[in-house]
């Protein structure tokens, strides 16, 4: 499985950005994915999830009314839509495929990684 997340960049505070990961090497609809970000210093943490059929998703307190994922199976592509950027939200964005069933905002549940696209937030 290969996952290629694009989209990042610079933009003011207030501001949206859309990324991108699309898949390659496995039948993509049959997979949750996820969607994390890493701040410099900082671990990795939880930002997305959608489900298999893309019915159910799951967001962190953080960006939940602000951020949507959405899933394109005919496109192998997942997206994450994200509204209202806030400058502590620069961070390296990777999107992750789990193989089991059910949605997840664990990172150590998700099997196969995306290399990131990096997203600065500007004051």
């Amino acid at each position: 499985v290969q996952l290629q997340a694009s989209g990042g960049g610079l933009v003011q505070a207030g501001g949206s950005l859309r990324l991108s990961c699309a898949a390659s090497g496995r039948t993509f609809g049959t997979y949750v994915m996820g969607w994390f970000r890493q701040a410099p210093g900082k671990e990795r943490e939880f930002v997305a999830t959608i489900s298999r059929d893309g019915g159910t998703t799951d967001y962190s307190d953080s960006v939940k009314g602000r951020f949507t994922i959405s899933r394109d199976s005919s496109k192998n592509t997942v997206y994450l839509q994200m509204n209202s950027l806030k400058p502590e939200e620069t961070a390296v964005y990777y999107c992750a495929l789990r193989t089991g069933v059910i949605p997840s905002t664990a990172e150590v549940m998700y099997d196969y990684w995306g290399q990131g696209t990096l997203v600065t937030v500007s004051s």
